[in-house]
């Protein structure tokens, strides 16, 4: 299973009240209060490889792109 958005559908379904109710029943992730899937990337959501230190809450991928816009230095 992925991770991905499951508002997507939510387009179609908002001129459908009955529809939508029953499809967010059984689509919603569940609320967690600890784990993986708890802290998400800031900029893409992504949940794997995240980084929290200095408060960023980003992903590795995201970091990878911005880095030297925050100011880090690539030390070879």
């Amino acid at each position: 299973m992925t991770y991905s958005n499951y508002k997507k559908a939510l387009k179609q379904l908002n001129a459908k009240p009955v529809k939508l109710k029953k499809f967010l029943k059984h689509n919603v992730p569940k609320k967690r209060s600890c784990g993986v899937s708890l802290k998400r990337c800031g900029r893409c959501g992504r949940i794997r490889g995240h980084i929290s230190s200095y408060g960023l809450n980003l992903c590795r991928q995201c970091f990878r792109e911005i880095a030297v816009k925050l100011g880090f230095k690539k030390y070879n």
